[in-house]
């Protein structure tokens, strides 16, 4: 019985670029038609229902607004069962898009109940029943939109791979799609005979694209002589703050962690101008940071002093974040942030089965005839990892700044505005025009190593 493994991690290093014509490119020029669809039999009558309504950022396409929506749910849905799956004083950190992009790469192959599973589970049946034929198409000009952010201070990338079991040909649609629409070329390897140095390779090929942040990526034995094909999918950011840090500013302070811990971190300063808001029926405030540029930015939700984390996590949807969001106000605000750096990795499998994405992880039930020639019916996923890391400092970017430091009190006047991350907050990154949520995560312990 034939394996098909998946990877999906997202990561602070450097990485490849996208088929350059896919971005100017309309749906007829590229036909990515999937080799099996599903239509959400509720969907007709949902698209009639106040189609119009909801107004489109600038220049937005209508369906690439839908799929990032549908991201952000997938995200908060899956977000949720990662924390309920780690105790209250882990740090999480992940990619929601990456995962997502990654099984949108799987679905190219799937047919039956395994299809409708992940249209289901990654919420991709709530878009436009035409548009959700061509997921791959928007999904390519949704990469578009936001990898096109890269300038002189920050860079946001992505690069795809697949490695495939050399002795099978594989479906050349498949390939080409995963090609032209994610820049995922396949490579072959010798997966029967030699697992181990297959996945010694693909783990080098990992570790020199995000130059040595993530090694070893794929454990030993996730790779067998029944593997097929191993998809890979990066996502790299790397931003400088529009409004830096002073170094000389940095001091140790106690940060409170949920078990009633304390421990000394370095704490970051500075009073200026940013977006925020005080939201007193959710009792959190939240806060936006800018990097340079403005098409990115950090959004921090950091619940009162008194309100458990825990709390706020569990009534989080993309409805609510969005409403915060829009109460932000261009503020004189006094900022305290510790400098920290979280890495996160886990397998994705018994999370995604909780959220009803069984079938593909079964070798019974997985239908997967598009991506080995012949249209076998024999493939599953065996397992899907995912590993991020995220690093705040003065900068705003990798390099760190570290001096001799004291604990020391600061003084503020009585009447300023502070927003104070001593306790547990939770963090997101964005692509503000589309609110596309690119990585999220919680820091609960910013003195971990």
């Amino acid at each position: 019985m034939h394996l098909l493994f998946l990877l999906s991690l997202s990561i602070w290093g450097i990485v490849a670029h996208h088929h350059p014509d896919i971005c100017t490119a309309k749906p007829k020029d590229i036909p990515v038609n999937p080799i099996c669809i599903y239509r959400n039999p509720a969907k007709k009558e949902q698209e009639t229902v106040g189609a119009e309504q909801e107004k489109l950022p600038g220049s937005t396409n209508p369906r690439v607004w839908e799929l990032s929506k549908a991201n952000s749910r997938f995200a908060m849905d899956f977000y949720k069962h990662v924390a309920d799956s780690k105790s209250d004083t882990d740090n999480i950190f992940m990619s929601p898009l990456s995962i997502s992009q990654a099984f949108s790469m799987t679905k190219l192959g799937a047919c039956e109940n395994t299809l409708k599973e992940i249209m289901q589970v990654f919420h991709f049946d709530t878009i436009s029943e035409k548009a959700s034929d061509q997921i791959h198409f928007f999904f390519a000009k949704l990469n578009c939109r936001l990898y096109r952010k890269v300038n002189e201070s920050s860079e946001l990338v992505s690069a795809n791979r697949l490695f495939g079991e050399k002795s099978l040909t594989f479906n050349e649609t498949y390939q080409n799609i995963s090609e032209i629409v994610y820049g995922a070329k396949l490579w072959p390897l010798n997966f029967k005979e030699k697992a181990e140095e297959a996945r010694n390779t693909i783990n080098a090929w990992v570790a020199n694209k995000t130059e040595n942040h993530i090694t070893n990526v794929i454990p030993e034995g996730a790779i067998t002589d029944l593997t097929t094909l191993v998809l890979v999918n990066t996502i790299y950011f790397k931003g400088q703050w529009k409004s830096m840090f002073s170094d000389e500013n940095t001091k140790l302070e106690n940060f409170h962690k949920s078990d009633g811990q304390t421990c000394a971190t370095a704490t970051m300063y500075q009073e200026s101008k940013f977006r925020y808001a005080s939201v007193s029926n959710d009792q959190v405030q939240v806060l936006e940071l800018p990097y340079k540029g403005d098409a990115v930015t950090m959004v921090l939700v950091l619940p009162r002093m008194n309100v458990a984390l825990s709390q706020v996590e569990q009534h989080l949807t993309t409805d609510e974040l969005h409403a915060w969001l829009e109460l932000i106000t261009e503020t004189t605000i006094s900022v305290y942030v510790p400098r920290f750096r979280i890495e996160d990795s886990f397998s994705l499998k018994e999370k995604l089965q909780q959220m009803g994405l069984v079938d593909i992880f079964n070798p019974e039930t997985a239908r997967l005839p598009g991506i080995v020639s012949g249209g076998r019916t024999d493939l599953y996923v065996s397992d899907a990892y995912h590993k991020a890391s995220l690093e705040v400092n003065e900068e705003g970017s990798e390099a760190s700044a570290s001096t001799a430091i004291v604990i020391t009190g600061r003084s503020f006047p009585i009447d300023r505005v502070v927003f104070r991350a001593n306790h547990p907050f939770l963090v997101f990154i964005r692509e503000v025009a589309i609110n596309s949520i690119i990585f999220m995560g919680r820091v609960s312990d910013p003195c971990s190593k």
